[in-house]
């Protein structure tokens, strides 16, 4: 029996083993290829479409396939040559190159952000905007002031509460 990338002196070891102790390798070997470090070493590499290289257990041989699936435990492939899905666990993959990691001066640096407006910029009477859960925007007068919202009444006979990071001055025209 020969195994391709498996040392033959380690091969004939095996041979010469009892029943017992190759079932408990076997135990041993299960445990550690089930340790989440091993799993998360080869999938935080990995993603939805991405083509990778597998062991197919049949005959050793390593065959391509493209994740369709990712689970806690196993990933599912679908064999590029064959057009078969494999369930394989994330052991079976071989782990795949990290992506390139952008250097922090090629990337644009993000504009700065407007502050978000506080109690202390708003007024009873002010007249105020906002958008409600359907995006619509809703204009309304300052009726009470707490200390994280605001009670804005429309006119239309309802009052809104709003916290103060939603809240633009409208003026007047």
């Amino acid at each position: 029996m020969s195994a391709p990338g498996i040392d033959a002196r380690v091969l004939e070891a095996l041979q010469q083993a009892s029943s017992l102790e190759l079932y408990q390798l076997s135990t041993v070997i299960e445990r550690l290829l089930a340790d989440p470090r091993r799993i998360l070493a080869v999938r935080k590499d990995l993603h939805l479409g991405q083509t990778v290289r597998f062991m197919d257990w049949r005959d050793g041989s390593l065959r391509e396939g493209k994740v369709v699936a990712m689970r806690d435990t196993q990933v599912t492939l679908h064999e590029l040559r064959e057009r078969h899905e494999w369930k394989l666990p994330y052991a079976a993959i071989e782990p795949p190159q990290p992506d390139p990691v952008v250097p922090p001066q090629a990337a644009e640096p993000e504009p700065p952000q407007a502050p978000q407006p506080t109690r202390d910029d708003f007024r009873r009477g002010e007249k105020v905007a906002f958008e409600d859960k359907y995006l619509q925007t809703v204009v309304g007068t300052i009726v009470r002031i707490n200390s994280r919202t605001a009670t804005i009444d429309p006119g239309d006979g309802t009052q809104w509460r709003v916290g103060f990071a939603l809240l633009r001055h409208v003026l007047d025209v």
